[in-house]
């Protein structure tokens, strides 16, 4: 997610460096055959243009709104997520007594708060396409890691883990059948929010929709200088440009918003999301957090940082 401030010139400009020089070139040549080898016919009037860029203002407004719609819906989830796994803690410290009970119950309490830490975090890498594996031996045993490696979908494997532990604990009598239930909820939660934001990942913008537009915006682009060039001469060329810049970055804006878990500066925060909850987590079970700040963000020192993960 890219932060407030600090996002440096050289991020904004480079997403449409190509689309700049090819502008760049293409209003140069237009204002050399008009002022240089007197093409004087080559002008059209102002208002082609300004029509064909009103309906793109549309179209891309659009596409910006409901691309921004599916990248709130992945961060409403991820919110849903800090809330729920903060409720399958507190009811665990709440319904077992860990402080009067068994040493197992502890243990009970504690591998399951762990196990939802490595849920977090798998959930996290599994929408970016990378390995769910990477980095949960230190929440979960080795047992626990062998068993969830033979599946394709690790966060399922780690929430079936979650109810084979509720339905033990409910057997040794750790928690009654009401407060089964109710973390059993907790868990169709996590079941719910995880099938929400693979439909998000699986579910692709239109493609026809974003070529269609941006086949009009370069018919845009190209009709532009020919439109402006009989009013202000050489100086066609920086207002092509600039209004070339705003277009395009509009449309490139839209274009990462609409995929929020694809590892870029615009994605949903998930994997510093997942640190929020393990310092929760980790905080109410008494323990001590060591934050480990390993985003990759261009640079991390100080004010360089403009992106989280």
């Amino acid at each position: 997610m890219l932060l407030k401030e600090n996002i440096p010139i050289s991020y904004i400009a480079g997403k449409i460096k190509k689309e700049i020089l090819f502008v760049t070139i293409y209003a140069v040549a237009i204002a050399v055959l008009y002022n240089s080898f007197h093409f004087t016919r080559i002008s059209i009037p102002i208002a082609v243009p300004t029509i064909l860029g009103t309906v793109i203002s549309l179209l891309l407004a659009f596409k910006s709104n409901q691309a921004y719609d599916r990248w709130w819906e992945a961060r409403t989830i991820w919110g849903a997520i800090v809330n729920d796994s903060r409720t399958l803690t507190r009811q665990l410290l709440t319904f077992v007594d860990t402080h009067m009970g068994s040493a197992e119950e502890r243990a009970f309490c504690e591998r399951m708060a762990k196990r939802q830490i490595a849920w977090c975090y798998s959930l996290s890498r599994h929408l970016r396409k990378q390995d769910p594996l990477h980095g949960l031996e230190k929440y979960i045993s080795g047992k626990e890691l062998d068993y969830v490696s033979r599946y394709s979908n690790v966060p399922m494997a780690l929430l079936e883990l979650h109810g084979e532990d509720l339905r033990n604990a409910f057997k040794l009598g750790w928690i009654n059948e009401y407060q089964q239930v109710e973390m059993d909820k907790t868990l169709t939660r996590f079941s719910n929010e995880m099938g929400g934001c693979e439909r998000i990942k699986n579910t692709i913008f239109p493609a026809t929709y974003s070529v269609y537009i941006h086949f009009s915006l370069i018919m845009f682009i190209m009709l532009l200088p020919f439109g402006l060039i009989e009013f202000f001469g050489i100086v066609e060329v920086p207002l092509v440009i600039a209004i070339s810049c705003s277009f395009f970055l509009i449309q490139k804006m839209a274009i990462h918003l609409q995929d929020p878990f694809e590892n870029k500066p615009t994605d949903t925060p998930t994997s510093t999301i997942s640190q929020t909850i393990e310092r929760d987590i980790k905080q109410m079970l008494k323990e001590t957090y060591h934050h480990e700040n390993k985003q990759a963000s261009g640079s991390l020192e100080g004010a360089k940082v403009f992106y989280i993960l």
